[in-house]
């Protein structure tokens, strides 16, 4: 068996027997979309380090409260969803997971990104939306070929000028932050869609005062009202 999917109305721990399949490559224990389901598993058990080859490890709508250090030995992992936890914190061993690309995070207890994040170069798409996070650190940047980020429904107040040197973003969504304004060289972001799906850089919720004026200069029509119309800006 390369792919398991586990299922249960009140599953709150992995089958022993899973961490004896040392070929799995893909587990799912999600029930994202099967809502008559209701999964409650608090933590990762350290045996996941067993799995090796796994590629996708999907654990979104649980309970988890911690994800042990040896996720970091999944050294194939490609894509990890976690969203809908009571997640606080990440284990720096996260780092490790360089050929990691997509990581979903969102509605967890998270108040910072966490370093380790910023060590994953393959990481494509991050999704830390509906946290608490307060500031990006500057170590963004070292998020080269990040694509696609989704940090809406957080309490930030600002953006670092580091965020726009991740050139390869396509869709950043800021909306429902505390963001007052944005960095000057914002408009250096040239890949991101400023197409009919405008909102793919969204921006609504938020008490923006004085938006670069590069920002103002590009895109539809729609794009440049809807800056300007920030106090007659």
């Amino acid at each position: 068996k390369k792919k398991l999917k586990i299922s249960g109305r009140e599953l709150v721990s992995v089958p022993v027997q899973v961490f004896g399949l040392d070929q799995l490559q893909v587990l799912e224990m999600s029930p994202e979309r099967e809502s008559c389901l209701r999964y409650r598993m608090e933590q990762l058990p350290q045996e996941i380090c067993h799995l090796r080859n796994l590629t996708c490890l999907y654990v979104d709508s649980n309970n988890l409260k911690k994800i042990p250090a040896e996720i970091g030995t999944l050294s194939h992992l490609e894509r990890l969803t976690l969203s809908n936890n009571s997640l606080s914190s990440l284990p720096p061993e996260m780092g490790a997971l360089q050929r990691l690309h997509s990581l979903h995070l969102a509605n967890n207890s998270l108040t910072e990104l966490p370093a380790p994040l910023c060590q994953l170069r393959s990481l494509t798409f991050l999704d830390v939306s509906d946290n608490k996070i307060g500031t990006i650190p500057s170590s963004i940047r070292h998020l080269e070929k990040l694509e696609t980020l989704l940090l809406l429904f957080n309490s930030l107040e600002s953006l670092p000028e580091d965020v726009c040197l991740l050139r390869n973003l396509c869709t950043l969504w800021l909306g429902n932050n505390h963001l007052r304004s944005l960095p000057e060289s914002f408009g250096e972001l040239v890949n991101l869609d400023w197409g009919y799906n405008y909102c793919s850089c969204n921006f609504e919720g938020n008490p923006l005062e004085s938006p670069p004026s590069e920002v103002c200069s590009r895109g539809p029509e729609e794009i440049r009202n809807y800056f300007l119309s920030f106090h007659g800006t």
